[in-house]
């Protein structure tokens, strides 16, 4: 998965805090021996990045009980740390979709996020251009990955797709309008010639925003 640049902290976070912060995002609930393995260090060493990074709030610890011993300790980002992320002018755009809504209705939102979807794929479908959907998967989620979505597909049996996006750069814009959501949902179907169901969504409360793609059937 193409790593983001982080717009915030990069002043006073080693490479490996990012890694941290990076790894947390898409493996929330991570124990610290998952952590160190991601950063080829020692326990100890990823114990140190992970407390700098809970005193300064990004990082909170939870306890989860195992069938022997000790409860196991796992480690997630706070609320907190999602300002460290790729977040574009969503709040601006929020605002402004929010005149639009007061002077022209709803339907002109509808209207402007369609066009703003249409714009955005006319660009984007000669990159995935005539490879399997797997293929056509694989580069959608490097364009997301391009806009801040940190994106990543998975594939499953039966030949279907999961997309995977572990941020979201829109998030305050599609907690006041979640036609945004559908209407990203929708430019999936038509970039990737497929069926897209979202059954995850950060907006939501989950973890990471979770796309089902299916090959379309061929009419009879």
């Amino acid at each position: 998965m193409d790593e983001p640049a982080f717009p915030a902290g990069g002043a006073r976070h080693s490479s490996r805090q990012h890694s941290v912060l990076l790894f947390l995002k898409a493996h929330p609930d991570a124990s610290l021996a998952e952590v160190a393995k991601e950063l080829g260090v020692s326990k100890v060493a990823a114990l140190g990045h992970l407390q700098k990074l809970e005193g300064e709030r990004y990082v909170e610890r939870s306890y989860r009980a195992g069938h022997v011993g000790r409860p196991r300790v796992l480690f997630r980002l706070t609320a907190e740390a999602g300002r460290l992320f790729p977040q574009g002018y969503s709040e601006m755009s929020r605002a402004a979709l929010e005149f639009i809504e007061r002077k022209l209705g709803p339907a002109a939102v509808g209207e402007l996020l369609a066009q703003r979807a249409q714009e955005v794929a006319d660009r984007s479908r000669p990159r995935l251009g005539s490879r399997s959907l797997l293929g056509r998967a694989e580069e959608l989620a490097r364009v997301r990955t391009e806009g801040g979505y940190m994106a990543e597909v998975v594939a499953r049996r039966g030949g279907s797709v999961e997309l995977l996006e572990h941020n979201c750069p829109i998030l305050a814009l599609a907690e006041r309008f979640p036609l945004a959501c559908e209407t990203e949902r929708r430019m999936f179907e038509g970039l990737l010639r497929a069926d897209v169901e979202a059954s995850h969504r950060v907006v939501a409360g989950d973890p990471v925003c979770r796309f089902r793609i299916r090959a379309r059937e061929a009419p009879r």
